[in-house]
Protein backbone atom coordinates (compact mmCIF):
# COMPACT_ATOMS: atom_id res chain seq x y z
CA UNK A 1 0.00 0.00 0.00
CA UNK A 2 1.27 3.77 -0.48
CA UNK A 3 -0.29 6.65 0.59
CA UNK A 4 -1.48 8.62 -1.90
CA UNK A 5 -0.81 13.12 -2.37
CA UNK A 6 -2.92 15.27 -0.21
CA UNK A 7 -5.55 17.76 -2.67
CA UNK A 8 -7.20 18.89 0.62
CA UNK A 9 -9.42 18.24 3.02
CA UNK A 10 -12.80 16.44 2.04
CA UNK A 11 -10.78 15.95 -1.83
CA UNK A 12 -9.59 12.76 -3.13
CA UNK A 13 -6.11 12.50 -4.63
CA UNK A 14 -4.90 10.77 -7.80
CA UNK A 15 -1.76 8.95 -7.68
CA UNK A 16 -0.58 5.44 -7.37
CA UNK A 17 -3.23 2.76 -6.64
CA UNK A 18 -2.52 0.64 -3.57
CA UNK A 19 -0.69 -2.67 -3.41
CA UNK A 20 -3.79 -4.45 -2.82
CA UNK A 21 -6.07 -5.01 -5.52
CA UNK A 22 -8.86 -4.10 -2.32
CA UNK A 23 -9.92 -0.75 -2.62
CA UNK A 24 -9.28 0.77 0.38
CA UNK A 25 -12.78 2.03 2.93
CA UNK A 26 -13.00 5.73 2.50
CA UNK A 27 -13.74 6.97 6.19
CA UNK A 28 -16.49 9.60 5.64
CA UNK A 29 -15.39 13.25 7.00
CA UNK A 30 -18.43 14.08 8.04
CA UNK A 31 -19.11 10.75 9.57
CA UNK A 32 -22.97 10.01 8.72
CA UNK A 33 -22.94 6.49 9.48
CA UNK A 34 -20.55 5.55 11.99
CA UNK A 35 -21.64 2.22 13.22
CA UNK A 36 -22.19 1.10 9.75
CA UNK A 37 -18.87 2.50 9.19
CA UNK A 38 -17.36 0.47 11.92
CA UNK A 39 -18.76 -2.50 10.91
CA UNK A 40 -17.44 -2.10 7.43
CA UNK A 41 -14.08 -1.87 9.39
CA UNK A 42 -14.51 -4.86 11.13
CA UNK A 43 -15.98 -7.24 8.08
CA UNK A 44 -12.86 -6.29 6.13
CA UNK A 45 -10.70 -7.81 8.72
CA UNK A 46 -8.29 -7.29 11.21
CA UNK A 47 -6.71 -4.97 9.54
CA UNK A 48 -8.34 -2.62 6.46
CA UNK A 49 -7.01 -0.51 4.56
CA UNK A 50 -8.57 3.22 4.76
CA UNK A 51 -8.46 6.42 3.30
CA UNK A 52 -8.57 9.52 5.28
CA UNK A 53 -9.68 12.75 5.03
CA UNK A 54 -7.49 14.33 2.46
CA UNK A 55 -7.07 11.16 0.10
CA UNK A 56 -4.45 10.06 2.23
CA UNK A 57 -4.30 6.14 2.65
CA UNK A 58 -3.27 4.29 5.77
CA UNK A 59 -3.85 0.94 7.66
CA UNK A 60 -6.37 0.82 10.34
CA UNK A 61 -6.51 -2.25 12.89
CA UNK A 62 -10.13 -2.60 13.67
CA UNK A 63 -10.18 -5.98 15.82
CA UNK A 64 -9.69 -6.03 20.05
CA UNK A 65 -6.95 -8.65 19.83
CA UNK A 66 -4.77 -7.22 16.96
CA UNK A 67 -5.35 -3.91 18.53
CA UNK A 68 -3.86 -5.11 21.76
CA UNK A 69 -0.78 -6.91 20.29
CA UNK A 70 -0.22 -4.11 17.88
CA UNK A 71 -0.18 -1.34 20.44
CA UNK A 72 2.83 -2.72 22.31
CA UNK A 73 4.59 -3.81 18.97
CA UNK A 74 7.96 -1.96 19.33
CA UNK A 75 8.09 -2.09 15.61
CA UNK A 76 5.05 1.18 15.71
CA UNK A 77 6.63 3.97 16.48
CA UNK A 78 4.81 7.60 16.95
CA UNK A 79 7.76 9.02 15.22
CA UNK A 80 6.07 10.96 11.87
CA UNK A 81 9.36 11.27 10.11
CA UNK A 82 9.55 7.23 9.65
CA UNK A 83 6.70 8.24 7.58
CA UNK A 84 7.12 7.15 3.99
CA UNK A 85 4.56 9.30 2.55
CA UNK A 86 5.86 12.68 4.46
CA UNK A 87 9.18 11.52 3.52
CA UNK A 88 8.01 12.34 0.00
CA UNK A 89 6.31 15.26 0.55
CA UNK A 90 3.19 13.73 0.10
CA UNK A 91 1.70 15.30 3.38
CA UNK A 92 1.82 19.08 3.82
CA UNK A 93 1.74 20.58 6.73
CA UNK A 94 -1.95 22.30 5.74
CA UNK A 95 -3.26 18.25 6.23
CA UNK A 96 -6.20 19.02 7.83
CA UNK A 97 -5.32 15.93 10.06
CA UNK A 98 -1.08 17.51 10.78
CA UNK A 99 -1.84 18.53 14.13
CA UNK A 100 -3.09 15.04 15.34
CA UNK A 101 -0.22 13.52 13.67
CA UNK A 102 2.32 15.41 14.54
CA UNK A 103 0.60 17.03 17.63
CA UNK A 104 4.42 18.39 19.33
CA UNK A 105 7.08 17.31 21.59
CA UNK A 106 5.08 15.51 24.02
CA UNK A 107 4.74 11.95 25.31
CA UNK A 108 2.17 11.23 22.71
CA UNK A 109 4.54 11.70 19.70
CA UNK A 110 7.93 9.88 21.36
CA UNK A 111 8.70 6.15 22.30
CA UNK A 112 11.19 4.45 24.22
CA UNK A 113 13.35 6.00 26.64
CA UNK A 114 12.26 9.65 25.53
CA UNK A 115 8.69 8.67 25.87
CA UNK A 116 9.27 7.51 29.27
CA UNK A 117 11.16 10.78 30.58
CA UNK A 118 8.21 13.01 29.67
CA UNK A 119 5.56 10.45 30.84
CA UNK A 120 7.48 10.20 33.84
CA UNK A 121 7.65 14.08 34.44
CA UNK A 122 4.13 14.54 33.58
CA UNK A 123 2.63 11.70 36.09
CA UNK A 124 4.77 13.51 39.02
CA UNK A 125 2.05 15.94 37.74
CA UNK A 126 -0.82 14.06 37.61
CA UNK A 127 -0.47 11.81 40.33
CA UNK A 128 -3.46 9.66 41.54
CA UNK A 129 -3.75 11.38 44.71
CA UNK A 130 -4.02 14.52 42.79
CA UNK A 131 -7.18 13.26 40.74
CA UNK A 132 -8.45 11.87 44.08
CA UNK A 133 -8.40 15.16 45.57
CA UNK A 134 -10.60 16.75 42.92
CA UNK A 135 -13.68 14.75 43.40
CA UNK A 136 -15.25 17.49 45.77
CA UNK A 137 -14.44 20.37 43.50
CA UNK A 138 -15.73 18.18 40.47
CA UNK A 139 -18.90 17.55 43.09
CA UNK A 140 -19.23 21.44 43.26
CA UNK A 141 -18.84 22.21 39.51
CA UNK A 142 -21.44 19.76 38.72
CA UNK A 143 -23.92 20.96 41.00
CA UNK A 144 -23.48 24.49 40.19
CA UNK A 145 -23.90 23.45 36.22
CA UNK A 146 -27.14 21.37 37.14
CA UNK A 147 -28.44 24.26 38.91
CA UNK A 148 -28.10 26.63 36.04
CA UNK A 149 -29.11 23.52 33.96
CA UNK A 150 -32.99 24.71 34.19
CA UNK A 151 -32.63 28.38 33.64
CA UNK A 152 -30.75 27.56 30.36
CA UNK A 153 -34.04 25.76 29.00
CA UNK A 154 -36.66 27.29 27.09
CA UNK A 155 -40.36 27.38 27.82
CA UNK A 156 -41.00 23.73 26.98
CA UNK A 157 -37.78 22.53 29.43
CA UNK A 158 -36.01 21.91 26.50
CA UNK A 159 -32.38 22.85 26.75
CA UNK A 160 -28.64 21.73 24.50
CA UNK A 161 -27.15 18.99 27.57
CA UNK A 162 -23.97 19.14 25.81
CA UNK A 163 -23.54 22.96 25.26
CA UNK A 164 -24.38 23.71 29.04
CA UNK A 165 -23.42 20.61 31.18
CA UNK A 166 -21.21 17.72 29.09
CA UNK A 167 -18.83 20.57 27.46
CA UNK A 168 -18.63 22.96 30.53
CA UNK A 169 -17.77 20.02 33.13
CA UNK A 170 -14.80 18.49 31.84
CA UNK A 171 -13.56 21.84 30.42
CA UNK A 172 -13.88 23.58 33.58
CA UNK A 173 -12.17 20.63 35.71
CA UNK A 174 -9.34 20.23 33.36
CA UNK A 175 -8.69 24.07 32.67
CA UNK A 176 -8.78 24.62 36.88
CA UNK A 177 -6.31 21.52 36.81
CA UNK A 178 -4.27 22.97 34.36
CA UNK A 179 -4.49 26.32 35.22
CA UNK A 180 -6.18 27.90 32.67
CA UNK A 181 -7.82 31.09 32.97
CA UNK A 182 -11.72 30.44 32.20
CA UNK A 183 -12.14 33.77 29.68
CA UNK A 184 -10.04 31.78 27.17
CA UNK A 185 -12.76 28.87 27.07
CA UNK A 186 -14.60 30.68 24.11
CA UNK A 187 -11.65 30.96 21.93
CA UNK A 188 -10.30 27.62 23.06
CA UNK A 189 -13.88 25.68 21.77
CA UNK A 190 -13.83 27.14 18.05
CA UNK A 191 -10.22 26.17 17.94
CA UNK A 192 -10.50 22.95 18.95
CA UNK A 193 -13.35 22.90 17.10
CA UNK A 194 -11.21 23.45 13.77
CA UNK A 195 -8.20 21.54 14.87
CA UNK A 196 -10.42 18.23 14.92
CA UNK A 197 -12.66 18.96 12.23
CA UNK A 198 -11.37 16.74 8.91
CA UNK A 199 -13.25 19.34 6.97
CA UNK A 200 -11.10 22.50 8.08
CA UNK A 201 -9.57 24.01 4.85
CA UNK A 202 -6.12 23.61 4.55
CA UNK A 203 -5.45 27.52 4.62
CA UNK A 204 -7.08 27.59 8.28
CA UNK A 205 -5.05 24.49 9.67
CA UNK A 206 -1.44 26.29 10.46
CA UNK A 207 -3.31 29.35 11.25
CA UNK A 208 -5.43 27.32 14.45
CA UNK A 209 -2.41 25.13 14.97
CA UNK A 210 -0.41 29.07 15.42
CA UNK A 211 -2.42 30.29 17.46
CA UNK A 212 -2.87 26.77 19.82
CA UNK A 213 0.63 26.78 20.29
CA UNK A 214 0.95 30.90 21.26
CA UNK A 215 -1.89 30.87 23.11
CA UNK A 216 -0.46 27.81 25.65
CA UNK A 217 2.89 29.88 24.98
CA UNK A 218 1.61 32.60 26.65
CA UNK A 219 0.02 30.15 29.69
CA UNK A 220 4.03 28.98 29.95
CA UNK A 221 5.39 32.27 30.77
CA UNK A 222 2.30 33.08 32.96
CA UNK A 223 3.15 30.29 35.27
CA UNK A 224 6.83 30.67 35.25
CA UNK A 225 6.29 34.27 36.10
CA UNK A 226 4.16 33.10 39.00
CA UNK A 227 3.46 29.73 39.35
CA UNK A 228 0.34 28.41 40.73
CA UNK A 229 -0.98 25.01 42.63
CA UNK A 230 -2.26 23.33 38.79
CA UNK A 231 -0.69 20.90 36.86
CA UNK A 232 1.36 23.68 34.25
CA UNK A 233 3.26 24.78 37.38
CA UNK A 234 3.86 21.19 38.58
CA UNK A 235 5.20 20.41 35.24
CA UNK A 236 7.67 22.94 34.77
CA UNK A 237 8.85 22.09 38.15
CA UNK A 238 8.89 18.27 37.46
CA UNK A 239 11.73 16.85 37.91
CA UNK A 240 14.08 13.72 38.10
CA UNK A 241 17.89 14.81 38.92
CA UNK A 242 17.34 17.89 37.18
CA UNK A 243 15.75 17.21 33.96
CA UNK A 244 13.03 19.10 33.63
CA UNK A 245 10.47 18.93 30.79
CA UNK A 246 11.55 22.16 28.45
CA UNK A 247 9.27 25.01 27.51
CA UNK A 248 8.58 24.03 24.02
CA UNK A 249 7.26 20.20 25.88
CA UNK A 250 5.46 21.86 28.54
CA UNK A 251 3.27 23.66 25.89
CA UNK A 252 2.72 19.80 23.36
CA UNK A 253 1.95 18.29 26.84
CA UNK A 254 -0.45 21.19 27.96
CA UNK A 255 -2.00 21.28 24.65
CA UNK A 256 -2.43 17.54 24.95
CA UNK A 257 -4.09 17.21 28.19
CA UNK A 258 -6.75 20.30 27.77
CA UNK A 259 -7.46 18.53 24.36
CA UNK A 260 -7.84 14.86 25.59
CA UNK A 261 -8.66 16.06 29.21
CA UNK A 262 -12.10 17.78 27.69
CA UNK A 263 -12.94 15.95 24.03
CA UNK A 264 -13.08 12.51 25.64
CA UNK A 265 -15.02 13.71 28.53
CA UNK A 266 -17.82 15.20 26.63
CA UNK A 267 -18.57 12.60 24.30
CA UNK A 268 -18.15 10.01 27.12
CA UNK A 269 -21.14 11.83 29.26
CA UNK A 270 -23.21 12.49 25.60
CA UNK A 271 -22.99 8.89 24.48
CA UNK A 272 -23.54 7.87 28.42
CA UNK A 273 -26.71 9.62 28.20
CA UNK A 274 -27.61 9.00 24.72
CA UNK A 275 -27.22 5.26 25.46
CA UNK A 276 -29.12 5.00 28.50
CA UNK A 277 -31.99 6.78 27.45
CA UNK A 278 -32.87 5.05 24.39
CA UNK A 279 -32.42 1.57 26.54
CA UNK A 280 -34.70 2.26 28.89
CA UNK A 281 -34.82 -1.49 30.16
CA UNK A 282 -31.02 -1.31 30.60
CA UNK A 283 -31.25 1.89 32.20
CA UNK A 284 -33.99 0.80 34.37
CA UNK A 285 -31.27 -1.91 36.31
CA UNK A 286 -28.97 0.93 36.90
CA UNK A 287 -31.66 2.92 38.75
CA UNK A 288 -32.25 -0.31 40.58
CA UNK A 289 -28.94 -1.09 41.44
CA UNK A 290 -29.16 -4.38 39.51
CA UNK A 291 -25.54 -2.57 37.58
CA UNK A 292 -23.42 0.06 39.04
CA UNK A 293 -23.03 3.84 37.40
CA UNK A 294 -19.24 2.06 36.39
CA UNK A 295 -20.63 -0.73 35.00
CA UNK A 296 -22.62 1.92 32.32
CA UNK A 297 -19.76 4.21 32.06
CA UNK A 298 -17.78 0.98 31.32
CA UNK A 299 -20.14 -0.45 28.63
CA UNK A 300 -20.73 3.36 27.31
CA UNK A 301 -16.93 3.21 26.43
CA UNK A 302 -16.81 0.03 24.81
CA UNK A 303 -20.27 0.50 22.47
CA UNK A 304 -19.85 4.03 21.38
CA UNK A 305 -16.22 5.22 22.28
CA UNK A 306 -15.65 8.54 22.48
CA UNK A 307 -12.44 8.72 20.19
CA UNK A 308 -13.22 7.17 16.76
CA UNK A 309 -9.79 6.49 15.22
CA UNK A 310 -6.28 7.25 17.08
CA UNK A 311 -3.59 8.84 14.60
CA UNK A 312 -0.73 7.44 13.61
CA UNK A 313 1.42 5.00 14.15
CA UNK A 314 4.53 4.18 11.31
CA UNK A 315 6.26 1.26 10.97
CA UNK A 316 9.87 0.68 11.34
CA UNK A 317 9.79 -2.62 9.11
CA UNK A 318 6.96 -4.85 7.68
CA UNK A 319 4.63 -5.59 10.60
CA UNK A 320 2.56 -8.98 9.67
CA UNK A 321 -0.88 -8.58 10.45
CA UNK A 322 -3.15 -11.78 9.60
CA UNK A 323 -2.44 -12.09 5.64
CA UNK A 324 -1.81 -8.58 5.35
CA UNK A 325 1.40 -6.52 6.04
CA UNK A 326 2.00 -2.93 7.46
CA UNK A 327 5.07 -1.98 5.08
CA UNK A 328 7.96 -0.46 6.24
CA UNK A 329 7.40 3.14 6.38
CA UNK A 330 3.66 2.69 6.31
CA UNK A 331 0.88 4.32 8.92
CA UNK A 332 -1.36 2.80 11.10
CA UNK A 333 -4.35 4.41 13.00
CA UNK A 334 -6.08 2.11 16.18
CA UNK A 335 -10.40 2.24 14.65
CA UNK A 336 -11.21 1.86 18.18
CA UNK A 337 -15.23 2.77 16.96
CA UNK A 338 -15.20 -0.72 15.23
CA UNK A 339 -12.78 -2.08 17.95
CA UNK A 340 -15.86 -2.13 20.65
CA UNK A 341 -17.73 -4.06 18.87
CA UNK A 342 -15.29 -6.72 18.02
CA UNK A 343 -17.38 -10.41 18.41
CA UNK A 344 -14.65 -12.28 18.83
CA UNK A 345 -13.85 -9.93 22.25
CA UNK A 346 -17.13 -9.15 23.21
CA UNK A 347 -19.19 -11.98 21.69
CA UNK A 348 -22.77 -12.17 18.87
CA UNK A 349 -24.22 -9.52 21.09
CA UNK A 350 -21.38 -6.95 20.83
CA UNK A 351 -23.81 -4.85 19.37
CA UNK A 352 -26.33 -4.64 22.12
CA UNK A 353 -25.77 -2.14 24.86
CA UNK A 354 -25.75 -4.42 28.20
CA UNK A 355 -24.68 -2.69 31.72
CA UNK A 356 -24.31 -5.86 32.87
CA UNK A 357 -21.63 -7.10 30.14
CA UNK A 358 -19.25 -8.68 32.37
CA UNK A 359 -16.18 -9.01 31.89
CA UNK A 360 -16.32 -6.25 29.24
CA UNK A 361 -12.29 -5.77 28.82
CA UNK A 362 -12.22 -2.70 26.00
CA UNK A 363 -9.46 -0.66 24.69
CA UNK A 364 -11.50 2.63 24.56
CA UNK A 365 -8.79 4.29 26.32
CA UNK A 366 -5.84 2.68 24.55
CA UNK A 367 -2.98 -0.05 25.77
CA UNK A 368 0.09 -0.59 26.62
CA UNK A 369 2.92 2.62 26.70
CA UNK A 370 0.87 5.05 25.23
CA UNK A 371 -2.61 4.38 27.05
CA UNK A 372 -4.69 7.59 28.19
CA UNK A 373 -3.17 9.41 31.19
CA UNK A 374 -6.67 11.06 31.74
CA UNK A 375 -8.50 7.84 31.62
CA UNK A 376 -9.00 8.21 35.87
CA UNK A 377 -9.92 11.41 35.55
CA UNK A 378 -12.37 11.02 32.81
CA UNK A 379 -14.22 7.74 34.66
CA UNK A 380 -14.45 10.41 37.90
CA UNK A 381 -16.22 12.69 35.93
CA UNK A 382 -18.88 10.61 34.48
CA UNK A 383 -18.87 8.90 37.73
CA UNK A 384 -19.70 12.25 39.39
CA UNK A 385 -21.64 13.86 36.81
CA UNK A 386 -24.08 11.32 35.42
CA UNK A 387 -25.61 9.78 38.69
CA UNK A 388 -25.95 13.76 39.71
CA UNK A 389 -27.54 14.74 36.77
CA UNK A 390 -30.25 11.90 36.65
CA UNK A 391 -30.70 12.23 40.45
CA UNK A 392 -31.90 16.47 39.60
CA UNK A 393 -33.78 15.54 36.74
CA UNK A 394 -34.91 11.98 37.46
CA UNK A 395 -37.53 12.16 33.98
CA UNK A 396 -35.32 13.67 31.58
CA UNK A 397 -35.58 12.80 27.69
CA UNK A 398 -34.47 12.83 24.56
CA UNK A 399 -36.00 16.16 22.62
CA UNK A 400 -35.82 14.72 19.38
CA UNK A 401 -35.24 11.31 18.23
CA UNK A 402 -32.44 9.46 18.37
CA UNK A 403 -31.84 8.98 14.82
CA UNK A 404 -31.68 13.16 14.36
CA UNK A 405 -28.99 13.13 16.57
CA UNK A 406 -26.00 13.97 14.18
CA UNK A 407 -22.25 13.35 14.60
CA UNK A 408 -19.75 16.67 13.65
CA UNK A 409 -17.28 16.07 11.12
CA UNK A 410 -14.28 14.51 12.71
CA UNK A 411 -13.16 11.03 11.63
CA UNK A 412 -11.08 11.05 14.80
CA UNK A 413 -13.28 11.96 17.99
CA UNK A 414 -17.48 10.21 18.19
CA UNK A 415 -18.98 13.94 19.17
CA UNK A 416 -22.19 15.35 18.78
CA UNK A 417 -23.31 18.82 17.18
CA UNK A 418 -25.56 19.20 20.20
CA UNK A 419 -27.97 17.01 22.45
CA UNK A 420 -31.37 18.83 23.04
CA UNK A 421 -33.37 17.12 25.95
CA UNK A 422 -36.25 17.88 27.93
CA UNK A 423 -35.21 18.02 31.59
CA UNK A 424 -38.66 17.72 32.93
CA UNK A 425 -39.74 18.05 36.79
CA UNK A 426 -36.67 18.03 38.98
CA UNK A 427 -35.95 16.39 42.31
Amino acid sequence: MTSCPVTGAGGTAGGAAPESADEPIVLDPLVRDLFGEGARLRAAGPLAEVELPGGVRVWAVTHHAEARKLLTDSRLVKDISRWGARQRGEIPDSWSMIGLADPGPSMLTFDGAEHRRLRTLAAQALTPRRVEAMRPRIEAITAELLDELEGAADSSGEVDLKAHFAYRLPMNVVSELMGIDPARHPRLRDLYDGFFSSVTPPEKVLAIIGELNELFAGVVEEKKRSPGDDLTSALLQAGDGGDRLSDEEVNATLQLMIAAGHETTISLIVNAVVALLTHPGQFAKVRAGEASWESAIEETLRWNAPTTHVLIRFATEDVPVGDRVIGEGEALVVAYGAIGRDTVQHGPAADEFDVTRSPNRHLSFGHGPHVCPGAPLSRLEAGIALPALFERFPEMSLAVPAHELRNKPAVTQNELYELPVRLGPHA
